[in-house]
């Protein structure tokens, strides 16, 4: 499960990391809200730990944000703050859950928990696109009864690619969404497995195709 950090405190974002990663998940950081929100509408995460108090945007405007676009991700708030209205006006905002720092590690990850169990309700098991299916549950790929299986970058990929009909990725957004900010994964580890998945949508025989903008990025293309 891929869960994103967003934290303009240093020390605190990496603390957080270091315990969802020990607990065997993934996790990413963001240091603003702008970054935090665009990290956020990828539609790669499972859960959202969300600071209030943040640079450029703060984590009501973030929720907002995100709930206005249909992103229902779940969202945990994080914050020194612990008055009754601003518990009432982060909820009222679209955030799932709140957690008022100082907190224990054991609370925050049963809280993370919570969340994805709740994610697990309401997350599409399926997304389509075109003449595709991407069966998240079996990371495979699939065209009526055809169907070939998807590594994990290939998965995380393809699920970036299909949460965003219409929309041009950057091979940026792909590096930094998929492979970490810590990785050191250039462009052409990017090309390599849209080659990949361009193959394996020749294999399955699809109308669906992966275009290429130059010098920007991809989005998916329905010649129907």
């Amino acid at each position: 499960m891929r869960v994103l950090v967003v934290e303009d405190e240093l020390r605190l974002a990496e603390t957080l990391v270091e315990i969802l990663k020990e607990n065997g998940y993934t996790a990413d950081m963001a240091a603003d809200g702008d970054y935090g929100l665009d990290c956020a509408m990828s539609g790669i995460y499972d859960v959202i730990i969300l600071d209030v108090m943040l640079p450029k945007r703060d984590g009501f405007h973030v929720v907002s944000d995100m709930r206005k676009n249909k992103n229902q991700t779940p969202v945990l708030l994080l914050t020194a703050r612990d008055e009754i209205a601003d518990k009432v006006h982060g909820l009222d905002c679209g955030a799932d859950d709140y957690l008022t720092k100082p907190f224990a590690p054991e609370e925050l990850l049963a809280r993370v928990r919570a969340l994805s169990r709740r994610q697990g309700e309401v997350v599409l098991e399926e997304l389509t696109f075109g003449d595709l299916s991407l069966r998240l549950s079996a990371s495979a790929l699939c065209r009526g009864e055809k169907s070939v299986h998807l590594g994990l970058k290939e998965m995380e990929v393809m699920r970036l690619l299909m949460n965003n009909p219409g929309q041009v990725i950057t091979k940026e957004s792909l590096l930094l969404k998929i492979w970490g900010t810590e990785s050191d994964a250039e462009d052409n580890n990017v090309e390599v497995y849209i080659s990949f998945l361009r193959k394996k949508l020749q294999f399955l025989g699809s109308r669906v195709s992966i275009g290429t903008v130059r010098k920007l990025g991809y989005h998916l293309e329905d010649t129907v």
